[in-house]
C-alpha cells in the first residue's frame, strides 16, 4: 500500500517504536501502538506486533477496536490529527479516568501484574535486558530493552 500512512511508518526492523510512556491524544501506549500500526500497514513491523496485549489495553480502555484504529491510521493521518480523533472517539472517558489509567500503567510494578505476565517476565528480563538492569516499573522493560534508559 503506498499512501500517507506508509510514508509515516517507521521501519521497526531497524528502529524502535516510541516508548509506551509517550502520549498521543493524552493516552500512554497510544504513540507506540500508532507506530506499530503504521509499520504493520507498510510491512515494516520487524519483530513487533500490532494488536498485541499492550495495544489491547488501550483498545479496551477507549472502546476502540484494533480494526477501527487501523482504518483511521490507513487514512494517512499525522500524529496531531490522530490524537484529536482519539480524544474525540474517547470523549466518554473523563479526564480523571484517563489520568488514573495512564498513571496505573506508567507506574505498574511487575508484582501488580497478572501472574501469567509475571511468570513470562521472570524469564524475559534476564534473557533480553542487559545484565544488572534494574526494573522498577513494567514500562522500564521496554525502555531498557530499546535503549531509552
Amino acid at each position: 500500500m503506498n499512501n500517507d500512512s506508509t510514508l509515516l511508518a517507521p521501519d521497526l526492523s531497524s528502529c524502535y517504536p516510541r516508548s509506551p510512556r509517550e502520549t498521543i491524544g493524552g493516552f500512554v501506549v497510544a504513540a507506540r501502538t500508532l507506530d506499530k500500526c503504521r509499520a504493520a500497514i507498510a510491512d515494516t513491523l520487524g519483530e513487533y506486533h500490532f494488536d498485541c496485549p499492550l495495544d489491547n489495553l488501550l483498545f479496551d480502555f477507549t472502546g476502540i477496536s484494533a480494526e477501527e484504529f487501523r482504518t483511521k491510521v490507513e487514512s494517512g493521518v499525522g500524529d496531531v490529527e490522530f490524537g484529536d480523533w482519539l480524544k474525540e472517539r474517547s470523549s466518554h472517558l473523563s479526564t480523571s479516568e484517563i489520568v488514573q489509567w495512564n498513571n496505573d500503567l506508567r507506574y505498574k510494578r511487575i508484582s501488580e501484574m497478572p501472574i501469567e505476565l509475571q511468570e513470562f517476565l521472570e524469564g524475559y528480563i534476564p534473557e533480553n535486558l542487559p545484565s544488572g538492569s534494574i526494573v522498577y516499573y513494567w514500562f522500564d522493560v521496554y525502555d531498557i530493552e530499546e535503549e531509552r534508559i
